[in-house]
């Protein structure tokens, strides 16, 4: 058998065996013959050297997958594609922010990534070297991720327009010997210079890179350091027609680190293999994503966050589709764009995020029918939780399935979704439904770690080992890695995703909040995810934050911050009182006057970062008068003043 996984092109995707019929018979296969499973699995892609071992748990909570193959993830997401179906489109960039689109098919990409792997050997970098990638969302950025996989160089894609101090620390933490970087990004219309930034970061930072390679947008200035600063353009000159083999790397190789978002102190780099994050991304664009060779995937994430990563760049091209990149927001030049990109390219998989679909919930639901969708088979979201109104807004809107999926930075592929390629199962409005086959998934106390009946409350966990794909530890801290997702269960090796949920009759899972974002009132617990959902429900409310604030006499209380759609509802203070009232009565009347908030504010946005997630801590801080703390991350300044002005009236 071992023989067979070699040279095999790109007849992989159809010679893998079929997976059993249900999803349960899968998971079951995934758990109980673990090795054979991937085994089988691994065939998705091609191998150098033949493995001797699928995997070595000899060290818990350390897994290594596929001991002694190698590999090259940039082989196979673009050369061995480029060899098989070098006319096939492979990357569409298409940009609202400056009006352009361009598309690359497997050969062009291929001569583009070659390219870029030649820049990075000249400037000095080689395998296991570590690149720091600091890009907006332009075809660069994909090239140069590429290119260091395909040298066995590193790469750390920081999100652009990061402030300086925190990129500063990640600079000193991964330790590149070059970074790329670009004049700017757009967002809005509106110009995010970024070499300041980057010179100012590396400045503040210990370690200094040796090269920093800057591409010329024309949208900022861009200041050259002399004998540092390398201008793309003049080496894409130097090095065109270049081509670099492939550098075969064990497994293990790690092919890339990313920092977790909302890190305090010492950055966490999440590290991640080269063999079984192959494997994994290959298996999960077939049996969750339902994607094929030589159709078009659209993901509406960054390449700064594990979504972009995994579902921009190397998903969609390990499995020989198109993957559409896009730079711009969801409502410009109007709220039709992103339909419109589906209609036009044929997307059959979109996968987009739950506040997305909230700020095109506030626009004229005439844009869900303008466009031409028969082409998109699903809607995957992810990266927050789904709430029940958002997602049966969207559903019915769009007609198609909307599939929620739950997964973490640290996992690199989704932990909980169904697995619509596997079988067609019933989805549950506000439930990412199944395991994924690998994900030994439990539900279980938090003081004793003993596993809980279903229907009970407790903390999601994974016992180990973490299946192809996931994390193998954090750069540089192995101690770390173990104490930060192991250690937090009582007497139980678990890896702990620090998120609250149930596990229904059905089976189906639910997802009920972060284990710190729980509010203790009177001696009662509740998760601020219910009380949010409760207030999504009202039909004047696009989205809501809610956070647990100190109270003298309940210990804390529940305040939330709500986004109105009509602001004419609550135009004086006492149409504002009157809509207050009548929120609170609905939590009321859904869960009990015990999670009715204290007050509920209204606003027309709440604190996010530049990715999407709301900043409840920093508004929790603000509730009790504390510092929030460094907030450059977010996307919307103006939005902390309303929190503020709220607060003072």
């Amino acid at each position: 058998m071992r023989g067979r996984l070699q040279n095999k092109r790109s007849a992989l995707h159809e010679e893998t065996a079929p997976m059993p019929r249900s999803v349960a018979a899968v998971h079951a296969e995934s758990l109980h013959n673990r090795d054979a499973f991937w085994a089988e699995q691994a065939r998705r892609i091609e191998w150098k050297k033949p493995f001797k071992q699928v995997l070595d748990y000899s060290n818990p909570p350390f897994a290594k997958w596929y001991v002694g193959g190698t590999t090259n993830l940039c082989h196979n997401a673009v050369d061995r594609w480029a060899a098989t179906q070098p006319d096939a489109r492979a990357l569409i960039w298409v940009s609202t922010e400056v009006d352009q689109t361009l598309e690359y098919d497997y050969r062009t990409l291929l001569a583009e990534v070659n390219r870029c792997a030649a820049m990075l050997k000249g400037l000095g970098v080689g395998k296991g070297d570590r690149v720091l990638i600091y890009m907006p969302m332009i075809p660069q950025a994909a090239f140069m991720m590429l290119a260091c996989t395909r040298i066995g160089a590193i790469h750390s894609v920081v999100f652009g327009g990061f402030a300086s101090v925190s990129l500063a620390s990640r600079i000193d933490d991964a330790q590149p010997k070059l970074i790329v970087s670009a004049d700017g990004g757009a967002r809005a219309g509106k110009v995010v210079p970024y070499k300041g930034l980057l010179d100012e970061a590396i400045s503040l930072s210990t370690h200094k890179p040796a090269k920093v390679i800057m591409v010329n947008r024309g949208l900022a200035e861009m200041p050259m350091t002399p004998g540092r600063d390398e201008d793309y353009g003049a080496l894409c000159v130097k090095y065109d027609g270049a081509t670099v083999p492939c550098e075969w790397v064990e497994s293990s190789h790690p092919s890339y680190t990313l920092y977790t978002s909302g890190t305090t102190g010492k950055p966490k780099g999440v590290q991640r293999d080269t063999g079984g994050y192959a494997v994994a991304l290959a298996a999960s664009m077939e049996t969750i994503f339902c994607g094929k060779p030589g159709e078009t995937y659209f993901s509406t994430s960054d390449i700064g966050w594990v979504v972009g990563h995994s579902y921009i760049i190397y998903g969609p091209l390990l499995a020989g589709m198109a993957t559409l990149m896009y730079e711009g927001t969801p409502i410009r030049p109007d709220a039709g764009i992103l339909w419109k990109l589906v209609e036009q390219y044929k997307v059959v998989s979109m996968f987009s995020a739950p506040t997305a679909v909230r700020v095109l919930k506030k626009q004229d639901p005439a844009f869900l029918k303008k466009y031409d969708l028969s082409s998109l088979r699903y809607l995957f979201l992810a990266g927050e939780p789904l709430d029940e109104p958002t997602a049966q807004w969207i559903a019915e809107g769009l007609g198609v399935p909307v599939i929620d999926n739950y997964w973490q930075t640290e996992s690199g592929w989704p932990i909980l979704t169904a697995q619509m390629g596997i079988e067609k199962t019933r989805t549950k409005f506000g439930s990412p439904s199944f395991p994924s086959y690998g994900y030994d998934v439990r539900v279980v106390h938090e003081a004793t770690g003993e596993e809980l009946p279903r229907g009970e409350k407790g903390v999601v966990a994974i016992m180990p080992p973490l299946p192809p794909g996931c994390m193998s530890t954090v750069w540089g801290d192995d101690a770390r890695f173990v104490k930060t997702y192991f250690s937090s269960i009582p007497g139980k090796l678990m890896y702990s995703t620090f998120d609250w949920g149930i596990c229904d009759e059905d089976g189906y899972y639910f997802i009920l909040g972060r284990t710190d974002d729980v509010i203790n009132v009177a001696g009662h617990r509740l998760g601020t995810r219910e009380i949010e959902e409760s207030i999504n429900s009202h039909s004047n409310v696009a989205e809501c934050a809610v956070v647990g604030v100190a109270d003298q006499l309940k210990g804390q209380v529940a305040v939330a911050f709500a986004v109105v759609k009509d602001a004419s509802r609550i135009a004086s203070p006492e149409l504002r009182k009157a809509h207050e009232a009548e929120v609170m009565k609905l939590v009321d009347a859904q869960l009990g006057a015990v999670a009715r908030p204290a007050r509920v504010h209204f606003v027309t946005l709440l604190p996010k970062t530049r990715s999407g997630k709301v900043l409840r801590r920093a508004i929790q801080a603000l509730c009790e008068g504390r510092d929030p703390g460094d907030l450059t991350t977010i996307e919307d300044q103006s939005a902390l003043q309303q929190v503020r002005d709220c607060l003072a009236t």
